[in-house]
């Protein structure tokens, strides 16, 4: 096979661009607010690794055990012939695995390109990949998956875009129209969409996920402003900042944010931006909607995808979606 294609979207100086853009836009906005993207830098990525291992933490081993439990019912649903599959928010490529095995195991695994901002670590991925599916054709995009869809690669014959792990839940629902009415003008009908969505449930079980007795989702939230120590030359002091999480029955949303324990002033050097912050006041860093299954495949079939299945764990956590465009 060739050598995996490695197709870039975004370059490093326009991603820093957009970082300073957003943070200095999000800390000088009533209320402040910071994106969530910058939860998963090096540290991040390693301390939400972590957290997927909590007890508390249902949404990863859930979604897990359903792509394991039905990946062949999934590979089943796409046809008979070859399958192309772009996995958007790819990371390390885990969590699309079950579903490439079976394809391969059926001799129908035609190509895999992992789409994710980190240039170097989808490098290594594809490394990783092209042991494992030695017949498959594989490559990556190194691109921001809300401005960069119409870059999806198309072989030509049957496609899936997954888009697992309960990310379409961080955006709001302005952000989540938009990304459906993007991703259904970049495929073709007929191709797939597998989407991983973290279901409403007891308030309790969702509000212990985002607050571990161990203390790592607190220590995953204030990593934010480490992150723009580093990144930014801030001197934010995070152990000044209290984890806050609180759930909205009414929008089915987990909202996490962090308090400001006293009074203080952050100076943000690389923007040449001081930030006050009154004590008890609130940065929100994230957001996680829960969706009921028949909400979900209404706004999927109001995007131009008809919802196809639906296959959950066994105690109905998690749900992953699959939808053809038409």
């Amino acid at each position: 096979m060739p050598a995996p294609e490695l197709r870039i979207c975004v370059a490093e100086t326009d991603l820093e661009a957009a970082l300073r853009l957003d943070v200095r836009h999000g800390l000088t906005s009533h209320p402040k607010r910071l994106p969530m993207r910058l939860h998963y830098d090096g540290r991040g990525s390693a301390m939400f690794g972590e957290l997927t291992r909590q007890p508390e933490y249902y949404q990863t081993r859930s979604e897990r055990a359903i792509l394991r439990d039905h990946a062949a019912a999934i590979a089943g649903a796409l046809g008979d012939g070859p399958v192309s599959v772009v996995e958007l928010g790819a990371g390390r490529a885990e969590k699309i695995r079950p579903v490439l095995d079976a394809l391969a195991g059926a001799g129908r695994l035609d190509a895999f390109w992992p789409f994710d901002v980190a240039a170097g670590q989808l490098r290594e991925v594809l490394l990783e990949l092209a042991d494992a599916y030695p017949g498959a054709r594989l490559g990556g995009v190194v691109g921001d998956f809300t401005r960069d869809l119409d870059q999806l690669p198309d072989r030509g014959g049957a496609r899936l875009v997954a888009f697992l792990g309960g990310t379409f839940g961080n955006f709001t629902g302005p952000e989540r129209s938009r990304f459906l009415r993007d991703l259904r003008e970049a495929v073709r009908p007929g191709d797939r969409f597998l989407l991983g969505a973290d279901l409403v449930k007891d308030p309790e079980v969702i509000l212990a996920a985002y607050n571990d007795a161990a203390g790592v989702t607190a220590e995953f939230n204030r990593n934010v402003l480490y992150v723009l120590n580093h990144r930014l030359d801030a001197d934010f002091r995070p152990d000044d900042f209290e984890h806050v999480v609180l759930w909205d029955g009414d929008t089915a949303t987990i909202d996490m944010r962090l308090r400001a324990m006293r009074a203080m002033a952050v100076d943000v050097a690389a923007l040449a931006l001081d930030v006050g912050f009154r004590a008890g006041e609130e940065i929100r860093t994230g957001v996680s909607v829960k969706f009921h299954r028949g909400e979900l495949e209404n706004q999927l079939q109001a995007s131009g995808f008809e919802p196809e299945a639906c296959w959950t764990d066994e105690r109905g956590y998690m749900g992953v979606f699959l939808a053809r465009a038409v």
